[in-house]
């Protein structure tokens, strides 16, 4: 389907990721007006056009922005009009993050999940403050993974210096259910937030990595960015109006 996003205006947190830059060129392509916002405007300057992205199109624009600042996501808020849904692809962490578990101290996990978890409540609250100042529809799509949904397949990371973190477990796990404390306590049609779940996301890891997890999947081994946007793009537009609390897994199988 075309023009998805025709008159919306969708602001997109962590446009400088692997996800959030290919996020940004699909919604241009559907019609949107789009905040690319991240802590590192020029990095994401970088990906953008390395996406191909025309930094000049009058329906973007960047911006600064730190999720894990309240009083600059607060002030960000503030000053905006018009937005109709959000994307938040932002993945903040610390220098010990991805540990193995029993190496992992407790103020480096407490840490992690100040950032990660800590951010994702900061900005799935003021969306929702937004929302209860303009009253106008609004649809928040979070990130979480198929490991907020099952637990980790540890023998995929055989040979490879690889695991799965534990703070990202925790993390995911709990967005989830943030995500449907967020829409029950709003409690208005008009105000939508859900998720999308990926399987794991091809960005060079190890061959022994590869091949234990395409194993595991239905043939497809991990997807192309590129798969996973489909499912964002249906929850920004207005084919998905009444759909809300939800978790949409994209995983060829690897959950099952």
């Amino acid at each position: 389907m075309n023009n998805l996003l025709n008159e919306k205006k969708i602001l997109i947190a962590g446009a400088g990721g692997l996800l959030g830059a290919k996020i940004v060129k699909y919604a241009l392509a559907q019609g949107a007006q789009v905040i690319a916002a991240d802590i590192n405007v020029d990095l994401m300057q970088e990906k953008l056009r390395h996406q191909q992205v025309d930094l000049s199109c009058e329906a973007l624009s960047l911006v600064p922005l730190d999720v894990t600042n309240e009083a600059e996501v607060k002030a960000f808020f503030a000053t905006q009009v018009g937005i109709t849904g959000a994307v938040n692809s932002t993945y903040p962490r610390n220098s010990t993050y991805g540990a193995h578990f029993f190496d992992v101290s407790l103020q480096s996990f407490n840490e992690n999940l100040a950032l990660h978890l800590g951010s994702a409540f900061l900005f799935t609250q003021q969306c929702a403050a937004y929302f209860q100042d303009k009253l106008e529809p609004f649809s928040l799509v979070n990130i979480s993974s198929i490991y907020g949904v099952v637990a980790p397949k540890f023998d995929i990371y055989d040979n490879t210096p690889m695991t799965m973190p534990v703070e990202y477990a925790a993390v995911k796990s709990a967005i989830l259910h943030l995500n449907k404390y967020a829409a029950a306590y709003v409690n208005d049609s008009r105000f939508r937030i859900n998720c999308v779940s990926p399987g794991g996301i091809f960005d060079h890891q190890p061959d022994a990595f590869l091949d234990a997890y395409k194993g595991n999947t239905h043939g497809a081994g991990m997807l192309d960015v590129d798969e996973i946007i489909g499912s964002i793009m249906f929850l920004l537009s207005e084919q998905s109006k009444f759909v809300t609390g939800q978790n949409i897994i994209v995983d060829d199988g690897f959950s099952i």
